[in-house]
């Protein structure tokens, strides 16, 4: 064992990961766990996903309970819950993932659109914590929460309104709970993506949004992200992993009640854009860019 993993201090330890069998990010998750040690208890709501997961990380070297549940169901999270109890002797580790919105103005939304952004980004979080935090407690050894927000949280944003809303709940609602919880040696933090390889992220784009950006391909794509992110640079799935990695560990013991912004720094900028035709670092286009944006102004 090197002397990183030493001080890391997972193997052994064992982890409910909500979301994590699906998607790109929740199966890294899972698998980034399993190779450093962790047992994995998870559920997803996809059922062909929560069964490839096993195999995979078996081969990993270490064990999984999969299930099939909607964490935004009262009745399956509960049942999912349950069987954690039944079968953990205790639970170190939870990651709270599942997220998901469309994109929308607040006027042409629905109450069942408000209903839908509201459980599944911040309502499941508080359910699953509740349920978690007894099973934390009994070991007598603390643990780590993981809950997943974003940068949306942070800032109004437009088209997303309750979304936001119901993030910077969770948000908000995890600082809270790690201050009650700090005496039990149980942190709580969050991570923060913005730019995502998620496929929920794309989903929540317009339909004709999607068009142009494959139209652009690859080469469009990075200059938007030369433009928006200052390290020129979309974050990775394995940086979102690596900051999980970080947050479950005793290399975070001392930090509780804090967002880690995996972004590339589009939280230090909130607005600042580097745009092209040498107009650089503004919130706005100067001059540069709107001769080419409206070269008859």
């Amino acid at each position: 064992m090197g002397l990183l993993e030493a001080h890391a201090n997972l193997a052994g330890k064992t982890a409910v990961v909500l979301g994590g069998c699906g998607e790109i990010q929740g199966r890294a998750i899972t698998l980034g766990l399993a190779k450093a040690g962790v047992k994995i208890v998870a559920c997803d709501i996809v059922e062909e996903e929560v069964k490839a997961i096993v195999p995979q990380v078996e081969a990993a070297g270490s064990t999984i309970i999969a299930v099939h549940a909607d964490v935004t169901d009262q009745k399956q999270l509960d049942a999912f819950y349950d069987r954690v109890e039944q079968e953990c002797e205790r639970v170190d580790i939870l990651v709270n993932l599942p997220g998901g919105v469309k994109r929308n103005l607040f006027v042409n939304t629905t109450r069942e659109d408000h209903a839908r952004d509201i459980r599944l980004n911040y309502d499941y979080i508080v359910q699953s914590c509740h349920r978690a935090i007894p099973l934390m407690q009994r070991s007598g050894e603390g643990g780590s929460i993981i809950n997943f927000t974003t940068i949306e949280a942070h800032r109004g944003a437009a088209t997303y309104a309750v979304y936001a809303g119901a993030k910077a709940a969770a948000t908000n609602f995890s600082r809270a709970l790690a201050v009650e919880l700090g005496g039990d040696q149980i942190r709580v933090n969050l991570i923060a993506p913005d730019t995502s390889p998620a496929k929920n992220t794309n989903r929540s784009l317009y339909p004709l949004d999607l068009q142009r950006i494959e139209e652009l391909g690859d080469a469009g794509f990075q200059k938007a992200m030369d433009m928006y992110v200052p390290l020129k640079r979309a974050p990775s799935v394995d940086d979102l992993v690596n900051g999980v990695l970080f947050l479950a560990s005793d290399l975070s013991r001392s930090i509780t009640g804090t967002t880690l912004h995996i972004d590339g720094g589009t939280i230090a900028a909130l607005g600042f854009i580097d745009w092209p035709y040498e107009d650089s670092f503004m919130p706005a286009p100067l001059g540069g860019t709107l001769r080419k944006l409206f070269p008859e102004g």
